[in-house]
């Protein structure tokens, strides 16, 4: 049984991890090409992400779907992990595309792992791990060279941009590590539902998107129908399940498949160059996988594998 936890909780937060790869290159797009905002796209895809899983839960969950609003402590760490966790990482993420691109707001979220890494071994009372250590190093270093070819002098960022990366970062380390303690008494459809509904009730109250007059194109309808579906509803959804099964210290090394992603996409779809930095990038991250494989199978081996969970 926990060998197969493992192996489906890495499958899908490397799911996850894909479909957000996919999501930011989609949301590079909408910003430079159709013309889109931060602050009118985040708060309608959250809200329409929420209302599309909100009619699956009332027909799935109803019973479980208003109950995590019964105690106290649920519904305050609710909020903390639905609207602090998610929604503010969602919205911060997108503007530091837009504010630099996808690349460097592929770059500033990574800190979440060194944030989540540490908060790990606070909570569980330990020094990190040799191979944890290793593991960070080289999926920093491999993105690094993926987005940058090689050259940093490519890194010109705005502080503004800068700014909201990292507070990118510190949403992600917030719902990465409360989601083992909600998914154990509530499904992960349901943290997801009121996560998206209240980003969307709350943002569009701050931003008012509706008073914008901007229409978008078929194309953009597309857009922002993906960045729902596929960003959205798709991506919280596997990746949450999968931090569930395989615990957070795991699960964001697993999403090291989003900038993978995004670098083929600009590679196979945009017609970037695949170089020799490229290459030695994706070495480092696929090291990095194998690293923790090897040692997930060691501690299970050792009947130790919950230790990091």
């Amino acid at each position: 049984m926990d060998k197969k936890k493992n192996t489906v909780g890495a499958l899908l937060t490397l799911i996850g991890g894909c479909c957000w790869g996919l999501s930011g290159s989609m949301g590079q797009y909408l910003f430079t090409r159709e013309g889109m905002d931060t602050s009118w796209l985040v708060p309608i895809r959250l809200g329409l992400a929420g209302v599309v899983l909100f009619l699956y839960c009332l027909r799935k969950e109803r019973k479980r779907l208003f109950g995590i609003w019964c105690s106290r402590r649920s519904a305050f760490l609710m909020f903390v992990y639905g609207f602090v966790g998610v929604s503010l990482c969602q919205f911060f993420y997108f503007l530091t595309i837009q504010l630099s691109s996808a690349s460097i707001g592929t770059i500033l979220q990574d800190l979440a792992p060194v944030m989540i890494l540490f908060c790990s071994c606070y909570v569980e009372k330990r020094n990190p791990h040799r191979y944890e250590i290793s593991c960070l190093v080289l999926a920093m270093v491999g993105v690094l060279l993926i987005v940058t070819h090689g050259d940093v002098s490519k890194i010109h960022v705005p502080l503004s941009a800068v700014a909201a990366g990292v507070i990118s970062a510190v949403g992600v380390t917030i719902y990465n590590m409360l989601t083992e303690e909600l998914t154990r008494e509530y499904p992960v459809v349901v943290l997801q539902t009121w996560s998206f509904l209240m980003g969307g009730v709350v943002l569009g109250l701050f931003f008012h998107p509706w008073t914008v007059s901007y229409v978008p194109t078929p194309m953009g309808y597309f857009g922002i129908a993906f960045v729902v579906l596929v960003g959205n509803v798709l991506a919280f959804t596997t990746y949450i399940k999968g931090v569930s099964y395989i615990g957070p210290s795991k699960g964001i090394l697993y999403g090291f498949s989003e900038p993978v992603t995004a670098a083929l996409v600009s590679v196979f779809l945009l017609g970037s160059d695949f170089g020799i930095f490229d290459l030695a990038g994706f070495l480092a991250i696929f090291m990095m996988l194998g690293i923790i494989s090897y040692h997930t199978r060691e501690e299970r081996n050792s009947g130790n594998v919950c230790v990091e969970e």
